[in-house]
């Protein structure tokens, strides 16, 4: 028997029209310009002042001087904020659009707590000390935590109520398990205190090589469940008149989610309110379909991670501030304004 779904439902999946869909492709467009050009401004700008010729040299020369491996490092560097921020910014989409929980990110499932204390744990008992060792640590940590918030959600028949509940207590107690080894352990608090903060400074191409398999089947696992989570972003009962699989793309996205935080978290340390502020500002002009929204998170979320680091660079010259400190900074007052608009538009 066919349900028919609310008008207001049935606007929404309906296609857009010619125009609409134009104005979007252009803005796409746009946004990759921009992430070009905030690219570049990784590359030129950083705590060390170079003049541009010497960039421009350091790009397409390699004779082994200051500048040129200044800017080789600047170019891992920005590498990384690409992947890293294409990764948050996709799985906080991913995530909010299966916990229908516009604001929800990462860390609400415990991806970004498993990924801290599996690192924790290999610094304190297993004497890990290179960052290579810390990424399959942290990602065996992220993927473990969403395995058991997966279990505890209550595997097939899992809601997003019982996920986002299983993935806060999850997070607590590990976030606990966390703060109690750092205070016993002078030398795990010091070698950690950097990871922590969330940095791009470390990136180096072994580190890009490790993650970047992981970000690419992670990506195009999560782009291609478009379709089916706008399914179920409009209820359990309509995702299932329209014929969607909900136990099949719960676990897909899940696992999406989870290889995408993980492997950045892994490789950068826990960066908070990327996968929340992209997601929820491009849902305001791209509407609800996820097929217009998870392009879109992909291609700006590493405008914003790059250019908080590059932010970072620039004020605290000739030191600098850790992206994850900026991205905080930025991210604390537009939460607060999200929120309050979320409950304005409900009275």
């Amino acid at each position: 028997m066919l349900v028919d779904s609310p008008p207001e439902q049935r606007a929404e999946t309906a296609p857009a029209p010619p125009t609409r869909r134009a104005i979007r492709a252009v803005g796409l467009l746009v946004s990759l310009g921009l992430l070009l050009l905030v690219a570049l401004a990784s590359i030129a700008i950083g705590a060390k002042a170079l003049p541009l010729d010497q960039v421009w040299h350091g790009l397409f020369h390699d004779t082994g001087t200051y500048a040129d491996v200044v800017v080789g490092d600047r170019i891992s560097r920005t590498v990384l904020g690409l992947l890293a921020g294409a990764a948050l910014g996709l799985s906080g989409a991913v995530l909010q659009a299966l916990t229908r929980n516009p604001l929800a990110d990462p860390g609400l499932l415990g991806i970004n707590a498993g990924a801290s204390a599996a690192v924790v744990t290999a610094i304190t008992y297993f004497g890990v000390t290179s960052l290579s060792g810390y990424v399959w640590f942290a990602f065996l940590g992220a993927a473990v935590v969403g395995a058991l918030v997966w279990f505890l959600g209550g595997s097939r028949g899992a809601t997003p109520v019982r996920l986002a509940l299983a993935g806060t207590a999850i997070s607590a107690a590990l976030y606990g398990y966390l703060q109690a080894v750092m205070i016993m352990d002078d030398a795990a608090l010091g070698k950690m205190r950097f990871w922590t903060v969330g940095s791009l400074a470390s990136a180096t191409d072994s580190t890009i090589e490790q993650v970047a398999p992981f970000l690419a089947v992670g990506t195009v696992l999560a782009l291609a469940l478009a379709r089916p989570l706008n399914a179920v972003a409009m209820g359990d009962d309509t995702a299932r008149a329209l014929g969607a699989d909900l136990n099949r793309t719960r676990a897909l996205s899940m696992a999406a989610a989870t290889v995408l935080c993980g492997a950045a978290t892994a490789a950068c340390g826990p960066i908070v309110f990327v996968g929340l502020m992209v997601p929820h500002a491009v849902r305001s002009f791209t509407g609800p379909d996820l097929r217009w929204i998870l392009p879109y998170a992909t291609v700006l979320s590493p405008v914003l991670l790059l250019g908080a680091d590059v932010l970072g660079r620039m004020v605290a010259r000739p030191a600098e501030l850790q992206v994850g400190i900026v991205t905080a900074v930025l991210g604390g007052p537009v939460f607060i304004f999200l929120v309050r608009r979320r409950r304005t538009a409900q009275l």
